[in-house]
């Protein structure tokens, strides 16, 4: 996502609208740590990845016509909706690379608008079948009292243990030994 401050992410469309490009990595319940590179040079963003954690990097993307700035900050966020993921950002290293220019280029990047000359185009919002998940519901009916009997049950055995024991307990403290 490219944003110049006057785009909204919309979390119903996963942020399509705003999207550059993507690419999927499988890097859940693995034992090394995923890498990601992200190279801009000459408009052209590039992205990399290694989910094996032995400096391979394979190409995720590339995607020319990128405008960005200098002067401007690094920011990472996630947002992983129903699941529970977790993404620790361990370490952000910054390298300048020096690239030789073909073509002379006087622009001066502290006053470039950040943009991008393509997005990918949207796909369109798909409600789910099922009504959402389960927490997105008012609980009634059948399931409601299955619930308040299992713990009404649940409080009983409880109370019922809790008792024995109590009663264990009292019938030792009489008995004496000589």
């Amino acid at each position: 996502m490219v944003n110049n401050g006057s785009f909204l992410y919309d979390h119903d469309r996963d942020g399509t609208h705003t999207e550059i490009a993507g690419c999927e990595a499988k890097f859940r319940n693995i034992d090394s740590a995923t890498s990601i590179a992200i190279r801009y040079t000459s408009n052209t963003l590039t992205v990399l990845l290694d989910t094996l954690g032995k400096m391979a990097y394979k190409e995720c993307f590339q995607v020319q016509g990128i405008h960005l700035p200098t002067g401007y900050f690094f920011g990472a966020s996630a947002a992983t909706g129903d699941l529970a993921d977790n993404h620790d950002i361990m370490s952000i290293k910054v390298y300048q690379l020096d690239v030789a220019n073909d073509v002379a280029d006087d622009t001066d990047y502290s006053k470039v608008e950040p943009r991008a000359d393509i997005f990918a185009p949207p796909r369109d919002h798909i409600d789910d079948a099922l009504g959402g998940n389960f927490r997105s519901k008012a609980v009634k009916g059948f399931k409601l009292a299955a619930i308040v009997f299992c713990a009404v049950l649940g409080l009983l055995v409880c109370a019922v243990v809790g008792f024995l024991i109590y009663q264990r307990q009292q019938e030792n403290k009489r008995k004496r030994f000589y």
